[in-house]
């Protein structure tokens, strides 16, 4: 009994670290899936739990950006059908594939993520700042959400790094309205992802429930003292765990 309500208020701290994480430097799910396989769960279980209480929070953002969509209709309206799409494509993936592949893929798809975290903002000066109202790179911009979508339905470990490189790459325009659009993809992979997990996959509710409302109230903290906070500590804290955890899952 003490080592559950261990459990338990591991899942609610971690939680509420993940939300701010998420509101200041992005990648605070991967604090959470090290934190569920701590409790006990199989990788699958911990994967498919922490890809749905991630939920909520994309839906908190994306609200709060809403504004910054309005323009851009024809770049929602192909970016989210690539996102259901793909996102639909890696639960598939995710729940006929043999449990060893995914054992063996996770490890380098959470290293990818600790990469991409490491090295956005390097990615970003490479890149240069785009011009607004250039035409994006449609096709690329597509299919690389696509991909990135199917990845986020299979292992949803910072998918948000991976969808700004990819819009900051293809799309011309701000960073504010990109950002704002992450976001909106973001919540279209999650809700996907729910629906789908929520009918086939091993969802642990328990812990669910418990990081739900911690993530959120953790997302509206960060978001308020986002600029007083050290980013870039905290992204290469996210970049250290997530290490760990990819040579963690390749050695156990």
């Amino acid at each position: 009994m003490f080592t559950e309500w261990l459990h338990l208020a591991l899942l609610v701290v971690v939680g509420f670290l993940s939300g701010a994480i998420n509101a200041v430097a992005g990648g605070g799910s991967l604090l959470v899936f090290p934190a569920l396989l701590a409790t006990g769960l199989p990788p699958l279980v911990a994967n498919v739990t922490n890809s749905v209480a991630q939920g909520p929070g994309f839906v908190g953002a994306a609200w709060g950006q809403r504004d910054d969509l309005r323009d851009q209709p024809r770049r929602v309206l192909l970016t989210s059908i690539a996102a259901a799409v793909g996102s639909t494509i890696g639960c598939v993936l995710l729940m006929v594939l043999p449990g060893s592949v995914f054992d063996a893929v996770v490890p380098a798809l959470i290293a990818l993520s600790a990469v991409l975290m490491a090295f956005q903002n390097t990615i970003r000066r490479w890149l240069g700042t785009p011009e607004e109202g250039a035409p994006d790179r449609t096709a690329g911009l597509t299919i690389g959400i696509f991909v990135a979508s199917v990845y986020g339905g299979y292992f949803g470990g910072a998918r948000s790094v991976i969808l700004i490189a990819i819009l900051v790459l293809a799309a011309t325009d701000s960073m504010r309205r990109l950002n704002a659009l992450k976001s909106w993809l973001g919540m279209i992979g999650s809700a996907v992802t729910l629906v789908v997990y929520a009918l086939i996959a091993p969802v642990d509710w328990v812990a669910v429930l418990a990081l739900i409302p911690t993530t959120v109230l953790g997302g509206y903290v960060g978001g308020k003292v986002a600029q007083r906070l050290p980013s870039t500590l905290l992204r290469y804290v996210v970049v250290v765990i997530a290490a760990g955890v990819a040579v963690y899952m390749v050695l156990k």
